[in-house]
């Protein structure tokens, strides 16, 4: 099984910033536990603060793996374009954040991206990923 993790916006400052929301590991750290927790799966990783680098990242990968797993940051409440491509491509992607976006500011409240991905996983911390893996483990078989 391989599956790619897009990080968008701001997520390559994870163990710096807002620490109170988002914790104080990197995402390469956690990205490191994530790749020994399940040796048995490829976990590819992409990061990108752009929001058509990540468009052009789903087109790349996203009929060649077998799960995406997206946190498209601020692009999420924002990205017509991020959400076309998400309904572009033939991989299941499933959209993470650490915070539960719920509690946060209004405008937070909304995910363009939902409508088209097979799921959402809010408010779990960096855990949301590893959930995300794990449904789509279970997904597939």
């Amino acid at each position: 099984m391989r599956i790619y993790i897009i990080n968008g916006p701001n997520l390559n400052l994870l163990g710096k910033r807002e620490t109170s929301i988002y914790g104080n590991i990197t995402f390469d750290d956690y990205l490191n536990q994530l790749k020994t927790e399940f040796q048995q799966i490829q976990i590819d990783y992409y990061h990108s603060n752009v929001e058509g680098e990540i468009i052009n990242k789903l087109h790349e990968v996203g009929f060649k793996y077998d799960g995406i797993i997206l946190n498209a940051g601020g692009y999420t409440h924002t990205s017509v374009a991020i959400s076309d491509a998400v309904a572009a491509i033939e991989t299941p992607v499933i959209e993470v954040h650490i915070s539960n976006i719920f509690s946060r500011e209004d405008y937070r409240h909304v995910s363009l991206i939902a409508p088209n991905t097979k799921g959402s996983i809010i408010g779990f911390g960096m855990d949301s990923y590893r959930l995300a893996i794990q449904g789509l483990i279970k997904k597939a078989n």
